[in-house]
């Protein structure tokens, strides 16, 4: 029994010593074809994804942003370009203290400490300091010795004229993106394409290039040319400071353009920044004023009346239109001029600046043609300047007769600064209305022209002749008795209009005591080659825009002449030509029913006696009937007042005296018994 037992033992192990082998085997086997799908699944189905992980260890693509394109006045000088400055950045798990680290940087790159600590805490491997940083924080931050510090190569954006032409070329972000002006309107020509190249990354994590630098054409943006002129844009802008300042009011606009093209030479706007350092400027200071806002003109629209209703006949220069004294009832309102005035002609309308005159020449050229030429003119329609944002201004059809007399001098109604222009220019330009550009080209790397302007006729506004008189009419503003005087010029002739509107208070739904005082003008006003607007937005010191905005008018226009090299004008006396066509007219039967009506007469004997530049002798009216008398002061550029009716009896001053052209003469008129 116990030798049969011992023979089952060994025979017995033999077997579990076969199954464990069979089992280990199996399980080793089991193993191996695991090992193997796995390497087969990494190899064949993940390749790419593990190729790419691999690479990722020591190869990076390198993004090379394209160098922004310039921007050029119309000579060539630079306004915007692109240079390559330094960037600061920092590996926070590099940095033994990171709280005291942050306040180092923060000191040497000019910025707040917490938060500096703050971005840098929050990143793991890499975080800004200071990006597009100053060359000395550059070296102060070198100097510091830290570990994990980085620097990178970034294009900036510098504006080398500063302030000059801010407003029109607008500034871009830190991430190089515009954000206004040409910079937001051209950012696709602008920016250009951005590249990528390969790179190893050395075990410090730099970054090397391996295909060496890219075509720096390949990588770089388009180059914007503009119509403006640096002097110009200069002058206008010094002397649009002054003014603003003097007058100690928020805000200013002034425009050049040159009628014949449509070309803006300057577009300036106060108060000003630099887009250097946009953060510094005053809160609105960036807006484009002039291109972008709209506003009520004021009488700077009369011109336009005046010119429609000569061009559909239904005034001629003769006629004469009875201003009430100074106070018309419309209805429930009252139409008022700064001054009282009896009769005048069209010229002494636009002379004086009559609301009464104009809103009864309105009225007979009547609600649909006055409307008509406002947008014939180009009021009320975008003038595509290409910057973002523009306004149209608004034209409401005049649904009651105040409506119609507030519309044309210049309520009611709004316009842009760059469109006011435009309308003058079409006066000066023969009646032809161009459009403004500000854009002259756009040129890439290669030559290519993207885009390109050039002088374009919209419409004939107006015939040649009556644009003509208008200019001539305008002329006797410049006078003493006109408007603005302040604003003559010694050597140039000079037609313009003097503006002075209420501004509309949205809250109360009404006007407010606050004031838009502008003057435009044209010159020389024989053969315009300039017009210029200068507007001024509630100025403290006097609202009227003959005081105000006349004077920057004229130093802009003395240096614009220079520079264009425009000869001298003729030497005449345009108030005096102009006004010896002023026929007469028999009164109307009331105040209340004078309208402007065109009357046929006989011209008035023009006044020659001129003892000294700018006065003239009062000529005697005595006996003559009313009509006749006011003729003859008209043709002495002398300002007839009337009081009762009938024939002369007495004039203040007396006959022979020796008074200043534009004086007021009064006359007292009674019937015979």
């Amino acid at each position: 029994m116990r030798d049969f037992k011992s023979a089952r033992a060994p025979e017995s192990n033999a077997k579990w010593l076969k199954l464990r082998v069979q089992l280990l085997f199996g399980l080793f086997l089991a193993l191996l074809g695991t090992a193997f799908a796995r390497a087969v699944y990494l190899q064949v189905f993940q390749q790419e994804k593990l190729r790419g992980l691999a690479q990722d260890q020591y190869v990076r693509q390198i993004d090379i942003p394209a160098r922004r394109g310039d921007i050029f006045d119309r000579r060539g000088t630079p306004l915007a370009q692109s240079v390559e400055v330094d960037s600061i950045w920092v590996d926070p798990s590099m940095l033994p203290d990171v709280r005291q680290a942050a306040r180092l940087l923060a000191k040497a790159v000019h910025l707040d400490p917490n938060d500096v600590a703050s971005r840098i805490g929050r990143a793991k491997r890499f975080a800004w300091v200071k990006r597009q940083a100053k060359p000395q924080e550059v070296e102060a931050v070198k100097a510091l010795g830290l570990p994990g510090l980085g620097f990178t190569k970034e294009p900036k954006r510098f504006y080398p004229q500063r302030e000059l032409g801010a407003h029109i070329v607008g500034m871009v972000g830190t991430d190089g993106h515009g954000l206004e002006g040409l910079e937001l309107a051209f950012q696709d020509e602008l920016s250009g394409q951005n590249s990528r190249t390969s790179g190893f990354r050395d075990a410090k994590g730099r970054k090397l290039m391996v295909q060496g630098a890219l075509d720096p054409l390949e990588r770089q943006g388009a180059t914007v040319t503009l119509t403006l002129d640096r002097h110009l844009q200069y002058v206008a802008e010094k002397a649009l400071a002054k003014a603003v300042d003097d007058a100690k009011a928020i805000a200013g606009m002034a425009v050049v353009l040159d009628p014949r093209t449509g070309e803006l030479l300057a577009l300036a706007n106060n108060p000003r920044f630099n887009p250097n350092t946009p953060e510094t400027g005053v809160k609105n200071a960036i807006r484009n004023r002039a291109a972008l806002d709209a506003f009520e003109p004021g009488s700077t629209m009369k011109a336009f009346v005046v010119a429609a209703a000569l061009e559909e006949k239904v005034i001629t220069p003769e006629t004469l239109t009875f201003c009430e004294n100074g106070a018309f009832r419309i209805g429930r309102h009252t139409v008022n001029d700064t001054h009282p005035h009896g009769w005048l002609t069209p010229q002494g309308v636009l002379q004086v600046s009559s609301n009464i005159g104009v809103a009864k020449i309105a009225d007979a050229l009547g609600r649909e043609k006055m409307v008509a030429a406002y947008h014939a003119f180009g009021f009320a329609e975008r003038t595509g300047l290409a910057l973002t944002g523009e306004s149209r201004g608004v034209i409401p059809f005049p649904k009651s007769d105040i409506s119609l007399a507030t519309q044309s001098f210049g309520q009611g109604m709004t316009s842009t600064a760059v469109q006011l222009t435009a309308a003058y220019g079409a006066l000066a330009n023969d009646g032809v209305l161009m459009r403004p550009y500000l854009v002259s080209k756009v040129v890439d790397p290669d030559g290519v022209v993207l885009l390109e302007n050039q002088p374009t006729e919209l419409r004939r506004v107006v015939s040649p002749r009556v644009a003509r008189q208008v200019v001539g009419m305008l002329e006797s503003v410049m006078v003493k008795g006109g408007t603005a005087p302040k604003g003559a010029m010694e050597d140039y002739r000079v037609a313009g209009k003097t503006g002075t509107a209420q501004k509309a208070d949205p809250v109360a739904r009404g006007y407010s005591d606050k004031r838009i005082a502008s003057f435009v003008g044209m010159v020389p006003a024989e053969a315009p080659r300039a017009v210029i607007l200068v507007v001024v937005d509630e100025p403290k010191t006097d609202v009227y825009g003959g005081n105000v905005a006349a004077p920057a008018f004229k130093e802009i226009a003395t240096a614009a002449m220079a520079h264009l090299a425009v000869p001298p004008s003729r030497t005449v006396a345009p108030a005096e030509v102009a006004a010896a066509a002023a026929p007469p007219v028999p009164p109307p039967a009331s105040k209340a029913s004078a309208k402007a009506v065109p009357v046929r007469a006989v011209l008035a004997e023009a006044v020659t006696e001129t003892p000294e530049p700018g006065t003239v002798r009062v000529p005697d009216v005595q006996g003559q009937a009313g009509r006749e008398a006011v003729v003859k002061l008209l043709a002495a550029a002398l300002e007839p007042q009337l009081q009762g009716s009938g024939r002369v009896v007495s004039q203040t001053p007396p006959a022979g005296a020796l008074v200043e052209k534009g004086a007021r003469v009064t006359l007292e008129l009674a019937t015979r018994q």
